[in-house]
């Protein structure tokens, strides 16, 4: 006499159809692409071919009169705040925030608790070991360098630590570049998955900007956060797929075992 299926593996009916009984069919991972190691390592040698070109500005002394007139560009008065109405200074307040501890690790859990709830374990373990490795790149940097935080204008928020290269910058473009790199593998479609990158590219970006306009940051330490984030984002792509890849699948075969 054959068992009954357990009511784990039969098949939910659709409403309006009886249940069959027949055992629930596995969901394959929706991976679709992953981004081709080659195109991932240009871009992070493009990304920290620009990084290295604003530390040897920054070191040499060579970036004072950019920084200066970056961060006076949109001030006047005696008071030295930006020209805006009220409305602008929350509207960049809040974007600067999403480059924050809180919010960027807030969006990578969630990002990684999907991927996982996806089946895609392989690209969740290299999303973690992406945001791990780019925070501590950037601390290490940040002690090297010890540069102070900009004082010829007034701070519109509140921060902390050395100034180059900008955290909110940088972690940023690893978080949010990372999640848009592992996303991307959900699209066959190229125009999909570069507009996921592209507009991770524009966020980063802007949160970038917003820390130079807040007075936190010297438009030097922004734009090297940026390019380094998003150069390890892609170096993580490359260097860390095939460990991510081993790791997914020890897990896998711990777990079915």
């Amino acid at each position: 006499m054959t068992a009954k299926p357990a009511l784990s593996d039969r098949v939910h009916p659709k409403p309006g159809q009886r249940e069959t009984g027949q055992p629930r069919r596995r969901i394959a991972p929706l991976r679709s692409w992953r981004i081709d190691p080659r195109h991932a390592l240009v871009g992070a040698a493009l990304g920290w071919t620009g990084f290295a070109a604003m530390v040897g500005i920054v070191l040499t002394g060579h970036g004072q009169a950019f920084d200066a007139a970056g961060l006076l560009f949109w001030r006047s008065g005696a008071d030295m705040v930006p020209r805006r109405p009220t409305w602008l200074l929350e509207a960049v307040r809040d974007m600067t925030a999403l480059g924050g501890v809180l919010l960027r690790h807030l969006f990578a859990a969630a990002a990684i608790t999907a991927l996982l709830f996806m089946a895609l374990r392989r690209e969740a373990i290299l999303l973690a070991g992406t945001i791990i490795g780019g925070w501590a790149v950037n601390s290490a940097i940040k002690a090297l360098v010890g540069r102070p935080r900009p004082e010829i204008v007034p701070h519109l928020t509140e921060a902390g630590g050395a100034s180059f290269p900008s955290g909110h910058s940088f972690n940023a473009a690893v978080v949010y570049v990372g999640i848009a790199l592992a996303f991307a593998a959900l699209s066959p479609r190229r125009s999909v998955r570069w507009t996921v990158i592209g507009a991770a590219l524009v966020l980063t970006g802007l949160i970038a900007v917003s820390r130079v306009w807040l007075g936190v940051h010297f438009p030097t330490d922004v734009t090297a956060g940026w390019l380094g984030g998003v150069a390890w984002a892609f170096t993580a792509a490359a260097v860390l797929d095939q460990p991510a890849k081993a790791a997914a699948d020890a897990s896998t075969g711990a777990n079915s075992g």
